[in-house]
């Protein structure tokens, strides 16, 4: 009885991921990037962690089937350096990206978590829904 109910719900994640990656296209996926340098101030962690949890908390499926990724990227790095112009990057942020096939179709820079960081809940409602805008497209 236990190995059919495990065969069941591998079943139902199966077909989750399929038809998430139908809906999306076949090699679609969207990024959060949370750029940051070697400096980093308690308000530029808490912006990293508020990101991470509001995906985390929101996107369970689109993460566990890879349509959804979080990247934490250092752009002081040297293999780094070529966000700061790809983006046009000053200071720290989250920028949503869109990639098919490889390749950006578009991207955001949600500039706004430096307001809502000090309102958790604004801040997650905030990246939440804006990803939700991306993973809809």
């Amino acid at each position: 009885m236990a190995i059919k109910r495990f065969l069941a719900s591998i079943i139902l994640m199966a077909l989750l991921a399929i038809s998430t990656t139908m809906a999306l296209g076949a090699d679609v996926k969207i990024i959060a990037y949370y750029f940051h340098g070697n400096a980093r101030c308690l308000t530029c962690h808490k912006m990293e962690q508020y990101a991470k949890e509001a995906i985390e908390e929101n996107f369970k499926d689109e993460l566990a089937n890879g349509v959804l990724v979080i990247k934490t990227v250092n752009v002081e790095k040297k293999e780094n350096e070529h966000f700061v112009n790809d983006y046009q990057l000053y200071t720290k942020t989250l920028i949503i990206s869109h990639v098919e096939d490889g390749k950006e179709i578009q991207h955001k820079n949600l500039t706004k978590i430096w307001e809502y960081v000090r309102d958790k809940k604004k801040f997650f409602n905030y990246v939440t829904t804006e990803i939700n805008d991306y993973l809809k497209e």
